[in-house]
């Protein structure tokens, strides 16, 4: 799927939202013009390798936030499916962090004390790949370590994001955790996934979550 069909997905999605776009000729879709500003673009697998569409959301000159999402399949329907988990996983939190459009079914929302303010916490669903992990239950503690070691952390009083990953591996004989502040590794944050009880399974698998902090005005 090329630029301007990944702009004109988008751009639908949001006006499906009530939310109205300004395309440009470079496959951004501007905010009034402006930020915050998003743009997709899909990269097809080689033989036997997924697709990868990356989605990049643009805040300021200086802060993006982006986001990747695997595609299993030939063709457009490789993108489509990349662009089905973008949708399901990240989209809402990033349309009620960004664009403050709100739907509490899609996601969880939070109001969390960090140092000496208050922040509004839109957490995304946990996206689980691999056979038959639909069945998993994700543990309530995954989301409750990161909160807790956030507690240590300084926070400039603006828009943060984290990518929360664990991945299961068999042949590994092991997991492995990973944790992104601000797009850059977090140490804490992985050391606190790695105390969770995840589920046991004798198949790999992998669970992300997206989650975003904005600070509360009073």
């Amino acid at each position: 799927m090329d630029s301007a069909a990944l702009q004109k997905y988008l751009l639908r999605l949001f006006e499906r939202h009530d939310v109205e776009l300004d395309p440009d000729e470079d496959g951004w879709l501007l905010t009034d013009g402006d930020f915050p500003a998003i743009r997709a673009a899909w990269h097809p697998g080689g033989v036997g390798e997924p697709g990868r569409l990356d989605v990049d959301v643009v805040l300021s000159e200086a802060r993006r936030i982006e986001e990747s999402f695997a595609g299993v399949g030939d063709g457009k329907a490789a993108c489509h499916a990349a662009l089905e988990t973008f949708e399901r996983s990240a989209f809402h939190v990033l349309l009620a962090a960004c664009w403050y459009i709100t739907d509490d079914r899609r996601m969880r929302i939070a109001a969390w004390d960090i140092g000496v303010r208050t922040w509004d916490v839109f957490i995304g669903p946990f996206t689980v790949r691999g056979s038959a992990a639909e069945a998993l239950e994700i543990p309530a503690q995954a989301v409750d370590a990161i909160k807790a070691a956030l507690k240590y952390e300084t926070l400039s009083p603006q828009l943060h994001w984290l990518r929360l990953v664990h991945r299961h591996a068999v042949d590994d004989g092991g997991c492995r955790c990973d944790a992104l502040l601000d797009n850059e590794p977090w140490a804490a944050g992985t050391l606190a996934l790695d105390s969770v009880a995840w589920p046991a399974a004798d198949y790999d698998y992998s669970a992300r979550c997206l989650l975003l902090l904005d600070v509360r005005d009073y």
